[in-house]
């Protein structure tokens, strides 16, 4: 690899880094940030807050980049993170810092869009596997390094730290990206959508604030608002000049994509979220070893993305996300066996085999999506499938955490045991009304074995979804 590309690389996963970090830290440090600013009934909305912005800000992101480059519209973003990790440092209350959250999510949705579009405009389809494998491995380094991190910081120093260290890390990104990026396009002048722009904003703020969980009434209501507010959308792109979200882009073979990244997604956050739960609540161990045992999975991943580099030109993008859906297939069913007394050792082991289902069919999705579409329309195509993945995941989240609740009452209710729900299940109350810390992993592993069984039926769904590419685009795609 050419010096200039390998420092694009570089700067690539630096970039990534941030955003990757961030979220595992930030998990390790918000017990002592709410403790210190009391707001313990406004935690879920740090997270909701950033996941919010970052699902708006992105195919925003891709269009701009197809119209005035990734390089400018890219380093924008990573210092509106920036900026937004120092206002979340200098917070003094809870309502600040879900301000400021929001913020950094604006730039975040950056750098998860365009980070994998430059990697489709200067890499070819044989070396993309390859460098998405090594984007994808960031997220398993955050995992191992924002435990101890966020921990060091907070014994050492303080909460504040964890959003100051950013400033280094998006400093040498920008420079790197700056210097070793070129791009040649035409420079003309262009009228921005900004209609569509609003439209499409509260289209998906009313969706996702309805999506929340503990939202189930207004679920009902937004619904409804959301889709007058998309048919409204889709009258006003229909005749925008530079449409915010280009309609060409939703071909047969992209909403296939898009529906396999959206479900695959589900699992991704499933996965990202219960697992640690498990390895944590029900066998014991620390946050530390729950991450640590979340890594061999990015690993996984990174080696089935290599692997690509050979399998994707011999047998097409069909065969690869179909084989790739039938392994997350077979360990979600794996998982679903986890009991009480399962083994670390299995479940490290299960994670190892559900990454190289995630790494072929991610990093063959995203190729797919990139090749379907001229340079022009990359960045929307390549955001539009990162909106897609995120709404996928915050629905999922709703989805798993009722199921885990509801199962969690009833294993309750079916020993006799009444009036404990999923709030209270760790509070003095419980256990000293004679519920004993073995049924509350009883309870819990009852709750997640149907979380479980809810991934093998979306891992189905994704894999006969797979068939259905277009045979036509496959030998396009593979000469």
């Amino acid at each position: 690899m050419e010096s200039k590309k390998r420092s694009i690389v570089i700067a690539l996963m630096v970039a990534m880094f941030l955003a990757a970090i961030e979220g595992t830290v930030v998990t390790t440090a918000i017990p002592t940030i709410v403790k210190e600013l009391n707001g313990f009934e406004l935690i879920s909305w740090v997270f909701s807050a950033y996941l919010l912005t970052t699902a708006i800000s992105t195919p925003i992101y891709g269009k701009l980049s197809d119209l005035y480059g990734r390089k400018n519209i890219l380093s924008i973003g990573i210092i509106i993170f920036l900026f937004g990790s120092c206002l979340c440092g200098i917070s003094q209350n809870m309502y600040q810092l879900i301000a400021f959250r929001a913020v950094q999510g604006i730039g975040a949705g950056a750098i998860f869009t365009l980070t994998y579009t430059v990697v489709g405009d200067i890499f070819t389809v044989d070396e993309r596997p390859k460098v998405q494998g090594w984007l994808s491995t960031v997220w398993g380094i955050a995992s191992l390094a924002g435990p101890f991190l966020g921990g060091f910081l907070i014994d050492n120093l303080s909460w504040n730290w964890i959003f100051f260290i950013n400033l280094p890390f998006g400093i040498i990104s920008i420079i790197l990206i700056q210097k070793n990026l070129i791009e040649t396009f035409d420079r003309k002048k262009h009228k921005i959508d900004y209609l569509g722009t609003v439209l499409f904003s509260l289209a998906i703020i009313t969706f996702l604030l309805g999506s929340m969980p503990g939202q189930k009434n207004n679920f009902i209501i937004t619904i409804p608002i959301t889709i007058a507010i998309l048919f409204l959308f889709y009258y006003v792109e229909k005749k925008a000049q530079e449409p915010i979200i280009p309609f060409e882009i939703f071909t047969k073979t992209s909403n296939v994509v898009n529906a396999i990244s959206f479900l695959a997604s589900g699992i991704l956050i499933g996965i990202d979220v219960y697992l640690p739960l498990y390895i944590q609540n029900i066998l014991g161990f620390g946050a530390t070893i729950s991450g640590i045992s979340m890594a061999p999975m990015s690993i996984a991943w990174l080696l089935s993305s290599i692997a690509l580099t050979k399998v994707i030109p011999k047998y097409g993008e069909k065969i690869v996300i179909a084989f790739s859906t039938l392994i997350l297939l077979i360990s979600c069913a794996f998982l679903s066996t986890l009991s009480i007394k399962s083994s670390l050792v299995i479940v490290i082991a299960y994670g190892f085999i559900m990454g190289f289902g995630f790494g072929g069919a991610f990093t063959t999705l995203t190729i797919v999506v990139q090749e379907s579409v001229g340079y022009n329309k990359r960045g929307a195509a390549t955001a539009a499938n990162t909106l897609v993945r995120t709404l996928g995941q915050t629905i999922a989240v709703s989805i798993f955490g009722s199921i885990l609740n509801m199962n969690i009452v009833k294993y309750f209710n079916d020993i006799g045991v009444k009036g404990i729900e999923p709030n209270n299940l760790y509070s003095q109350a419980t256990l000293s009304s004679g519920v004993s810390l073995e049924k509350i992993k009883l309870a819990l592993s009852s709750g997640l074995n149907e979380v479980f069984a809810a991934f093998i039926i979306i891992a189905l769904a994704s894999l006969l979804l797979s068939f259905i590419f277009d045979s036509k685009f496959k030998k396009d795609f593979c000469e």
